[in-house]
């Protein structure tokens, strides 16, 4: 999983407001407690609201979130249906991406009753 990706979801995961050891969250990531102290100061120096003390674990201090996102209903229903059929080729090189896209979608607007297991 590249960098990017894990950071993302890190921050999904820490978004519930739970302080969370960095062993707990290297076994949710599939990486070393290390590499989870890495990504936590490379989050806390691009701003995100993160605190953490040595046996504690780490907290986001705030709710994030995420600028609204406005959709129309036509718009969403063809973005939905497009990573759908993307996603259920599986030679296709962007396959893996469209699940990944179909489900943070679905994820970030709860309202749209998109299924993020659908994808």
């Amino acid at each position: 999983m590249k960098r990017d990706q894990r950071l993302y979801d890190l921050v999904q995961l820490m978004r519930d407001g739970r302080v969370r050891t960095a062993a707990e969250l290297a076994r949710a990531m599939g990486v070393s407690t290390r590499t989870i102290w890495r990504d936590m100061a490379i989050m806390a120096q691009t701003g995100l609201p993160v605190a953490g003390e040595p046996g504690v674990g780490y907290i986001l201090r705030e709710p994030l979130v995420l600028p609204p996102t406005v959709l129309t209903a036509d718009e969403l229903a063809a973005l939905d249906e497009a990573l759908r059929t993307l996603a259920r080729q599986p030679g296709h090189p962007r396959a893996r991406a469209a699940r990944s896209l179909h489900y943070k979608v679905a994820t970030l607007l709860p309202q749209a009753g998109i299924d993020p297991d659908s994808g």
